[in-house]
């Protein structure tokens, strides 16, 4: 292969990627709003005005969108605490702006957090997904404990749990958070960001 085929080919890899990522974008709302099992590519399709066919040339089937929306979804999200953390001085701080965070993507991220949960729970019966799920679940766990590390640092103590618990605890209280917040209940994102604070403090020693 010479040098400009090889030039053309990567370019039209990189076109294929693009528009993957942009049909994935556009149709991110779609699959948040319909959820997994309630849809097809050919509802995506009519829901997020592109054509059933530009939908499978770049996808086989709904299983790889779904999947990699939620992926690229995921990259920004599994980030989403890291603020707080970096500028965090105390741990009451950290309490304050973990908590604060954790509401924040509740009010705007609903939908998409909605989303999350459908998938997971899809993985427990269609193999396709688990692969992908145990991935993005490994990536959210990470987030939480460095969270719960620079907590332990800062009030000068220890975790008194491990990962998977840690991200357990987090994950379990927001999930019932999303639930109240969904059906109408103004006060879910509040009452998230004061348990979430207080749950951190009981999970290291001298918390």
């Amino acid at each position: 292969m010479t040098e400009t085929t090889e030039r053309i080919a990567r370019r039209s890899v990189d076109k294929f990627a693009r528009r993957r990522a942009e049909l994935a974008e556009s149709t991110l709302q779609a699959l948040s709003e319909l959820g997994y099992a309630r849809t097809s590519l050919r509802e995506i399709a009519q829901k997020s005005n592109f054509s059933h066919g530009v939908l499978h040339y770049y996808f086989t089937d709904k299983v790889e969108l779904l999947t990699y929306s939620v992926r690229r979804f995921e990259e920004v999200c599994v980030t989403r605490y890291d603020e707080a953390v970096a500028v965090a001085l105390s741990a009451e701080e950290l309490e304050q702006g973990f908590g604060a965070a954790m509401a924040g993507t509740l009010r705007s991220d609903a939908v998409m957090h909605r989303l999350w949960y459908d998938l997971r729970n899809q993985s427990l019966f269609e193999e396709a997904f688990r692969a992908d799920v145990l991935e993005i679940d490994a990536q959210r766990q990470a987030m939480i404990w460095r969270v719960v590390e620079r907590y332990a640092e800062l009030a000068g103590a220890s975790p008194v749990v491990t990962q998977p618990v840690a991200y357990a605890a987090f994950d379990g209280l927001f999930q019932q958070a999303l639930l109240h917040h969904l059906a109408g209940e103004e006060s879910a994102a509040e009452t998230l960001a004061e348990d979430a604070g207080a749950l951190l403090g009981r999970l290291v020693t001298g918390g």
